[in-house]
């Protein structure tokens, strides 16, 4: 199984873009997004210094930019990706690149909701001083109580051995006068306390843009950056991006879930080395693919064959299906059974694990055409429960 992952803010190095802009088809299509950004993004990615792309406001536009151009260069024929992708994923920012690849939202409303994004943090940031420190290595709870005895959040927590606190200038300070044994402590390039509740009045700023979105279902597996598991709401994709801005990214529980998923290649987008970095230290024997310049294209296409397998998700017009967010053992509600129409939001069941339990819903409703699981069985994420033909469609 293929998963595709967008890297988030901090992925950016000064002319990364230029060998990709030798490519006029690219330089095109990322002119004209750097026009509904209403930003130079072309003069950020090859002349822009480090503190220039380094500004929230630079740097989130330009890293989804570059990610949705990419995708179009290793998938020319973009419904051919999803007979190959079983998953998508984004870390913080990402999580729009990913979103738009998923076909949940237009890359122009992408890249107005990341331009939106990133001034609303920019000033959310500029309100505090605060900052974000990498704390690498260390017992996990040791770490873990650390950051709350200083008063930080683990903002991102990215698998073993890398959590990444979060807070005012002073707690940061604090932390590195008084780190966890046997951690190193980097501080990032960053301009603010990303994922906390410093983030806040950048919620409310794109909640209320978000209102005037529209969106479809995601055409494959979307993993959230709140818990792992796997959307197939297009309304919920884009709640869950929206209120991950003043929430920590749990990308060790992403990782979980593509373990689960029986992934074998995680391809990274432009700018890529982060996330694959991360998935070689923890989901060991699955194989990952860089794709940081046009000369890989060749090599990622080849990869995307070798692994490609499309997800268990099928979008057809004529019915919908309810997937199970996680894995677990499915439990059907009692009240559905016999019933051969499902009003919107009603409850199905929900799925157990020894993490927490996930209500399940059918968020369209429709007509009952046949149930793939029964009350007790275990489920995987992703899998389809339930299919139904919608109410009104011929």
């Amino acid at each position: 199984m293929l998963v595709i992952v967008a890297p988030g803010q901090g992925a950016q190095t000064p002319g990364f873009l230029t060998p990709w802009l030798a490519d006029p088809v690219f330089a095109a299509r990322f002119e004209w997004l750097s026009t509904v950004a209403d930003l130079d993004l072309i003069h950020y990615g090859t002349e822009g210094d480090a503190d220039a792309i380094r500004a929230t406001e630079v740097a989130q536009p330009l890293l989804v930019a570059t990610g949705l151009v990419a995708a179009l260069e290793l998938f020319p024929h973009p419904a051919d990706a999803f007979t190959k992708i079983g998953a998508v994923a984004g870390h913080s920012v990402g999580e729009l690149t990913a979103a738009a690849g998923a076909r949940v939202i237009t890359a122009e409303q992408a890249m107005v909701l990341v331009r939106e994004r990133g001034l609303a943090m920019a000033k959310a940031a500029a309100a505090t001083p605060t900052g974000m420190t990498a704390v690498l290595g260390g017992d996990r709870e040791e770490v873990l109580a650390t950051l709350e005895r200083h008063g930080l959040t683990a903002a991102n927590d990215n698998g073993p051995g890398q959590v990444v606190a979060a807070g005012t200038t002073e707690q940061l300070a604090a932390l590195a006068a008084d780190p966890p044994a046997k951690a190193r402590l980097m501080p990032l390039s960053v301009a603010g306390a990303f994922h906390t509740h410093h983030m806040a009045p950048a919620v409310d700023r794109l909640a209320r843009l978000a209102r005037s979105v529209s969106v479809h279902d995601p055409r494959t597996s979307v993993i959230s950056n709140a818990d792992g598991r796997i959307v197939h709401s297009g309304p919920e994709v884009l709640s869950r991006i929206v209120g991950q801005i003043a929430n920590p990214v749990r990308w060790d529980l992403c990782l979980e879930t593509m373990s689960d998923l029986g992934v074998t290649g995680i391809l990274e987008m432009p700018p890529a080395g982060t996330l694959t970095g991360i998935a070689k230290r923890a989901l060991k024997g699955v194989e990952t693919f860089a794709l940081k310049s046009p000369d890989d294209l060749d090599a990622a296409r080849a990869f995307c064959e070798a692994h490609g397998e499309a997800s268990h998700m099928d979008v057809s017009p004529t019915w919908r299906m309810v997937v199970s967010p996680t894995k677990g053992t499915f439990r059907r509600a009692g009240d559905t059974a016999g019933l051969d129409v499902l009003p919107a939001g009603t409850p199905i069941g929900s799925v157990s694990s020894l993490r927490d339990e996930v209500p399940i819903t059918a968020a369209h409703g429709g007509q009952v055409v046949e149930w793939l699981v029964e009350d007790g069985d275990p489920v995987a994420p992703g899998q389809p429960l339930l299919r139904l033909h919608p109410e009104g469609v011929a």
